[in-house]
């Protein structure tokens, strides 16, 4: 695995394709890998002639690790932002779009498309907004603006992202509570295919675990607050992509992100919850060739918005 030295740490990325064709930088989300990302659609991105970098974000997979910040109590933290009191993180959303620069000064690369899913949405839109420069266009897929107000995800979600088990797990049950998850969270009109998904955990598990890591990641997000007015800076090309059966982040929270960055399009999936499904990777290949080709179709007004699927906005 090749790492680069960069904002102070240790980042493990991989490439794909040629690197002389336009970038795409892919940021994973919250406790996830960059082999997270379906190979589908690495491979498609490259067979439509893009050059693919995905990297471990800090606190997880084979990049650095915060061992030296304890493991911030979870439920505190969540109260604390019901409450809209300040948050003590070891790290910001911000840090992390700081991250993904260093990577691309490590690679000597000046401009990217910025692709991101869930917390990597949120990383892409603060990089976007902050590095225009170096941004071609971005694209966030199921994630939010981090305003208050907007819903959050249904008590079931909620609970499996916040109630971690009392007691240590043998490596069969943590695969079993994975699995359970992105059921739980997962497109339930594109089902996964039980094999694929125990696959992927495992893969994931052999990599790298970093439990507490993905409470740090979960704080940084609470601690990063609103990023609505950052939102309103980003000028570059921005498709946001959100599942209308989404039960982690609501389909509210991306329809809120694309209002509110300035001539952004919006594309629900019906039927497509928390994740990259199997089913949908040709879907999501072409609303990203399209995108990042410059060839999206202008938004309509709302009475007639075309979307991914049918149906009309809620």
């Amino acid at each position: 695995m090749a790492t680069a030295q960069a904002n102070g740490i240790t980042i493990a990325y991989e490439t794909s394709g040629n690197p002389v064709d336009p970038p795409v930088l892919l940021i994973m989300g919250l406790g996830m890998q960059l082999i997270s990302w379906p190979q589908d659609m690495v491979d498609g991105l490259v067979e439509q002639g893009y050059y693919v970098i995905r990297f471990d974000n800090r606190d997880a997979g084979l990049s650095s690790k915060l061992h030296q910040h304890k493991k911030p109590h979870l439920l505190w933290a969540y109260l604390k932002s019901l409450l809209g009191l300040k948050q003590s993180a070891a790290y910001t959303l911000n840090d992390m779009a700081d991250d993904a620069l260093g990577l691309l000064d490590a690679l000597g690369i000046a401009r990217v498309h910025v692709v991101g899913a869930s917390m990597g949405g949120m990383i892409a839109q603060m990089f976007a907004a902050r590095f225009a420069a170096r941004t071609l266009s971005l694209t966030s897929i199921m994630s939010s603006s981090g305003r208050r107000g907007l819903p959050g995800p249904t008590p079931a979600a909620r609970n499996a992202l916040m109630r971690g088990p009392a007691y240590p797990l043998s490596r069969t049950e943590v695969v079993e509570r994975g699995i359970a998850v992105m059921r739980l969270i997962g497109s339930p009109s594109f089902p996964t295919p039980e094999r694929m998904l125990r696959a992927a955990i495992e893969r994931s598990l052999d990599r790298s675990i970093n439990p507490d890591g993905i409470a740090r990641q979960m704080v940084a997000i609470v601690a990063s607050g609103d990023r609505t007015p950052l939102l309103r800076k980003i000028h570059a090309p921005t498709l946001v992509i959100h599942g209308a059966a989404d039960p982690l982040v609501p389909v509210a929270c991306g329809a809120d992100t694309a209002k509110a960055i300035p001539g952004a399009r919006l594309e629900v999936i019906e039927g497509m919850g928390h994740d990259l499904p199997p089913q949908l990777i040709e879907r999501l290949l072409a609303l990203l060739d399209q995108h990042l080709r410059g060839k999206m179709a202008p938004e309509l007004p709302p009475r007639s918005t075309h979307r991914a699927g049918s149906g009309t906005h809620h």
